[in-house]
């Protein structure tokens, strides 16, 4: 019986942080003045980026290689 309520506890504390994650950190972005959508404009610019660099530098290695 006590590792049913110890478990219930769990349960609880765990659904607690779920609510608070989905209540909380929307209203702290909007507090904040942070737009959902300007932060995803962000992460896709800084893939771009990424995928540029690593073309570039496997063009870079490749020239080396054949230059070798």
């Amino acid at each position: 019986m006590k590792d049913m309520k110890d478990m219930l506890r769990v349960i609880g504390i765990i659904l607690l942080g779920i609510f608070v994650l989905a209540v909380g950190v929307p209203l702290v972005f909007a507090a904040a003045g942070i737009v959902l959508g300007g932060i995803i404009h962000i992460t896709v610019s800084l893939i771009k980026i990424a995928v540029v660099l690593a073309v570039a530098y496997l063009i870079l290695v490749g020239v080396r290689a054949v230059l070798k």
